[in-house]
């Protein structure tokens, strides 16, 4: 129904945000990382729209090639919209491209969600369905200053927002555990974090 909003963020959490139309309604957005945008930006995002029995949600993304994979996730058996968020936090589009077409279920089995048999069942389902993306090669997402606003979230440290929003994401607290201490010395901002902490999660 939708393809993408513009307006202005108004609003960020650890697992969502809100961007404010011009014609003054807020919409509430799941992005993989809250993050990359800051406070009183303006932005497009991109969006789908899951309506379920028990859901009615809008997922964001920076670029119209995340949405589409986010897509193409969704018509697996076992993957849900939670669980293609996460997948698409921890991977860049051309690692997960390849992934897929290459039968690496060892590196789909990292993302939070996806046990063996589900990560078989990517590749049984989309291996062969990627031609959209095989031109795929150095796919960036759009640029988000990573200035971080006070106004946000202001008691909390970049790091404690950092791994709340991974525990949005689905990962465990185990995991959390473990990345924190390896991140707890590090600087940068939540997004910094964020990315940071997901290489190692994804890295495992």
């Amino acid at each position: 129904m939708y393809e993408y909003f513009k307006g202005r963020i108004t609003q960020i959490t650890p697992g969502a945000i809100v961007l404010e139309t011009k014609d003054g309604i807020g919409y509430k957005i799941y992005p993989a990382n809250p993050y990359h945008f800051e406070v009183n930006q303006e932005a497009q995002v991109f969006v789908e729209q899951i309506v379920r029995e028990t859901e009615l949600s809008l997922y964001g993304f920076a670029t119209l090639t995340e949405k589409q994979l986010f897509n193409k996730l969704l018509n697996v058996s076992g993957i849900g919209p939670k669980s293609a968020l996460a997948i698409l936090a921890g991977a860049k589009p051309a690692d997960l491209v390849a992934a897929i077409e290459n039968s690496q279920v060892d590196y789909l089995t990292q993302f939070p969600g996806v046990g063996k048999k589900t990560a078989q069942q990517i590749v049984l389902d989309l291996s062969g369905k990627m031609d959209d993306f095989s031109s795929l090669v150095d796919q960036t997402s759009t640029t988000f200053a990573d200035a971080e606003s006070t106004d946000s979230v202001p008691s909390r440290s970049n790091l404690e927002d950092a791994l709340a929003a991974l525990e949005a994401l689905g990962y465990a607290s185990r995991d959390l555990t473990k990345v924190k201490k390896a991140l707890v010395s590090e600087t940068g901002s939540t997004s910094d974090l964020i990315s940071k902490g997901l290489t190692l999660l994804v890295q495992g």
